[in-house]
């Protein structure tokens, strides 16, 4: 009645030595570390780079727990670990001097930031420490607002610039095109031709048209649906957080947090880094490209002398500069793709190749089918601020694969292919809120956190020892074994876990405790109702079981209300909830039992089991005991 068979005492032993492997490597205090890392292509981060780094440090007098090559690619750095947070800035200015021979122009980045201590052979079986969020490691939090003007007035800029090219490539003539606000006005000479150009424009089902006409000139008024308009800032958020999660690679956090909150805002939490300045510096390159059309009717090297036409520009900014440019952008740095820094096969002089998408190649092909042997700009706008990056002759015809040329040198080249490549902003940012938490306020809301989880457990296995018995010790056995489970899942999942987390790992012991008390009390009722310990142990787990699945499933919904329309730390309040609850049913009722059946379940003559005092209406405290042995 009361055995398991064997391969569930197996499944359970197999889960807790599981449980046992994947919450160890939360027990390995972090170190204090060094990350050394590259911004320029042509340094290159291996073997060679982790002996430099041994030796500035050996000749320094600063001794490192470890120094190691870790990661791959464009992530690749050379860690090294320290005893002390003493040692550790000591190392960073040490490092700062030695590695760098131009200290305006650095060849290498030392990043401070905190290393895990997890033996090799536990990461190769992926067990790793739970990731801890910025109220319990300490780091920077950062709220980035979108300047959602600025993509829909470049939006617009595109539109005007498409809606040129696609009449020019239909043979549609028009009598000019205008901007006035945020609409495009195209103007014609008759009906026919402005009919035809609506056929044409039409295959964009995010433009509305109106006919109007001024004096001769009959127009065509284009504009964009507000959902287009708002799709485009909400694409612009999408594109800069891809863009910031390639940038943050370079200040060494494992597991920074980057979502949009709102409609047009980016929180950004770096959890363990502890150069505000630097993460900020990074986070900080709020920068754009713009790929535009040099005006042709400004003679090279009169730029600053020469009038400017009407639809151009001039900036005196960059190594490309000056340049007296087109105010259309026909191109973002969006649609880039990768970016590579290498060497023209004929002249061998420096160039930056690169590769669009299919989007961004069309309308290369359309911008330089008519401009060969004429030049193009690259622009890095910043802060408001445009740079001229690049002022370079297109070559040929092309689309999706070209190069610029005219480069100064080729470590220049592989700056800019990197800036290319890491994906530049597609919209301007700005920093609207900026916080740091020191890694003392972290330690001490750990210890505090710890404190109440564990005097919250000790307190709920005193009173179940007391009033259940041996029973209640059942139910504490089961309740660390959740506890076990939960912390488990948490670091196999790379859960981030915070305060509320904290919270919601608190509710969850309360919740299963919960569930052994419903059995516990059902035995009871079965032991009141005059049936044998065997059976009212059958019958306690039995008939608990659906009021503890309905309690659980009811909560978990809500868990999950929880999970999908909330946010930031309610998120993590839920996913850290429901995962409690999932182990609560398993350890609460199929451990339990499984550790009740093992004491128990031997016994074939069990004439009474230890559950506390079983009461009966109208009985006595004297006659309790005799009532307990029924």
């Amino acid at each position: 009645m009361n055995r398991y068979p064997l391969w569930k005492y197996i499944l359970i032993l197999v889960a807790v030595l599981l449980g046992l492997l994947y919450t160890a490597p939360n027990y390995f205090v972090d170190s204090p570390a060094l990350q050394v890392t590259t911004s320029k292509a042509t340094v290159k981060i291996n073997s060679d780079t982790v002996a430099q780094v041994t030796a500035a440090l050996k000749r320094d007098g600063i001794p490192p727990e470890a120094v190691s090559l870790e990661g791959s690619g464009d992530t690749t750095a050379v860690r090294s670990r320290f005893a002390s947070t003493d040692a550790q800035f000591k190392a960073k200015t040490a490092l700062e001097r030695d590695l760098n021979r131009d200290p305006t122009d650095p060849d290498y980045i030392v990043t401070v930031n905190l290393a895990k201590n997890t033996p090799m052979w536990m990461q190769k079986l992926g067990a790793q420490a739970m990731n801890l969020g910025l109220d319990l490691r300490g780091g920077v939090h950062f709220l980035l607002q979108v300047n959602s003007k600025a993509v829909q007035e470049s939006r617009i800029k595109n539109l005007q610039t498409t809606i040129r090219g696609q009449l020019r490539d239909k043979n549609v003539r028009h009598a000019g095109i205008d901007r006035i606000g945020n609409r495009i006005e195209v103007r014609f000479r008759d009906a026919d031709t402005r009919t035809q150009a609506r056929n044409v424009l039409a295959q964009d089902p995010d433009l509305t048209f109106a006919d109007t006409t001024d004096g001769t000139d009959l127009k065509l008024v284009v504009t964009l649906k507000p959902e287009a308009l708002q799709r485009a800032v909400e694409e612009g958020v999408k594109q800069n957080i891809s863009t910031l999660g390639k940038r943050i690679n370079e200040l060494g956090t494992t597991e920074p947090v980057i979502q949009q909150q709102g409609r047009d805002r980016i929180v950004v939490q770096l959890p363990g880094v502890q150069d505000v300045a630097h993460a900020k510096d990074i986070i900080g390159r709020t920068a754009t490209l713009e790929f535009r059309t040099v005006d042709d009717t400004v003679t090279p090297g009169t730029e600053l002398s020469a009038a400017v036409p009407l639809n151009s520009e001039l900036f005196t900014t960059g190594p490309g500069a000056p340049a007296v440019v087109s105010k259309d952008v026909f191109l973002g740095g969006e649609s880039i793709t990768s970016a590579t820094a290498s060497f023209d096969q004929q002249n061998q002089q420096p160039v930056v190749s690169i590769s669009l998408n299919a989007e961004g190649g069309r309308k290369m092909r359309q911008m330089t089918r008519e401009r060969v042997g004429k030049r193009m700009a690259v622009l890095l706008l910043e802060k408001g601020k445009y740079t001229v990056l690049s002022n370079a002759t297109i070559q040929g015809e092309f689309g999706a694969s070209f190069q610029i040329t005219g480069m100064p040198s080729a470590e220049k080249a592989a700056e800019l292919a990197l800036l290319l490549r890491s994906g530049a902003l597609s919209a301007p940012m700005e920093f609207v809120e900026e916080r740091v938490v020191g890694p003392q306020l972290g330690a001490e809301n750990i210890t505090k956190g710890l404190h109440s989880t564990v005097w919250g457990f000790v307190a709920i296995a005193i009173f179940m020892i007391i009033y259940y018995q041996l029973f209640g010790f059942f139910s504490v056995v089961a309740l660390a074994c959740n506890l076990l489970f939960l912390l488990s899942l948490l670091s196999m999942l790379q859960v981030t876990l915070t305060l509320p987390g904290i919270a919601a790992i608190a509710l969850a012991l309360g919740m299963a405790i919960d569930a052994n008390v419903l059995i516990n009390e059902r035995i009871r009722e079965e032991l009141r109702a005059g049936n044998t310990p065997q059976a009212a142990i059958s019958a306690g787990f039995s008939h608990a079981w659906a009021t503890i699945l309905d309690s659980n499933v009811t909560t978990l919904i809500v868990g999950v209300a929880l999970l999908v329309f909330g946010s930031g730390a309610v998120r993590g309040f839920a996913v850290v909830h429901c995962l409690g609850i999932l182990t609560s049913m398993f350890s609460a009722v199929f451990l339990s039992r499984g550790v009740v059946n093992l004491w128990y379940g031997r016994k074939k003559k069990l004439s009474k089991i230890a559950i506390g005092t079983v009461w009966e209406p109208g009985i006595t405290a004297a006659g309790a005991k005799s009532a307990a042995k029924k």
